[in-house]
């Protein structure tokens, strides 16, 4: 018991917990991307293919590449940690024009979950996917 309270109580994690708990993070929070917006903009699951909102009024065959892509694509590359802050940007694209441009006068309940997922992929934007990462093994094969 005084074991499991001085690993809840300590300030200093270790660096396995650290980059077990990034890629946790990274890799719930990029299933639940594709899971709960992803899906639905092809049409499985959902009775109707969710209509791609067009707030910056791009060609909708573009509009509806960029948020497929990165609502499923880039999140799946984020999973596997494979060019992770690269493929970090045009989920950051989406997430934040929907909080700043489609979402900024909704509803603090409405606009909350483009702000979290903006968050949450900004924190995996300035940590780097972790050791737990095909980034990882290419970039120390090629650093040598």
């Amino acid at each position: 018991m005084k074991k499991i309270i001085r690993i809840i109580t300590n300030p200093h994690s270790s660096d396995t917990l650290y980059h077990i708990v990034l890629l946790g993070f990274r890799i719930l929070l990029s299933l639940e991307m594709i899971y709960a917006h992803g899906l639905k903009k092809l049409g499985i699951g959902v009775v109707e293919v969710e209509q791609v909102p067009n707030p910056l009024h791009f060609p909708e065959a573009i509009n509806n590449f960029l948020a497929v892509s990165a609502n499923i694509f880039f999140p799946i590359l984020v999973i596997l940690g494979f060019f992770t802050r690269l493929s970090v940007l045009p989920i950051l694209s989406v997430t934040l024009t929907g909080y700043f441009v489609l979402h900024f006068y909704d509803a603090a309940l409405v606009k909350d979950t483009p702000f979290m997922y903006s968050l949450s992929y900004l924190v995996i934007l300035f940590l780097g996917a972790g050791r737990y990462s095909l980034d990882h093994y290419l970039f120390k094969r090629f650093s040598r």
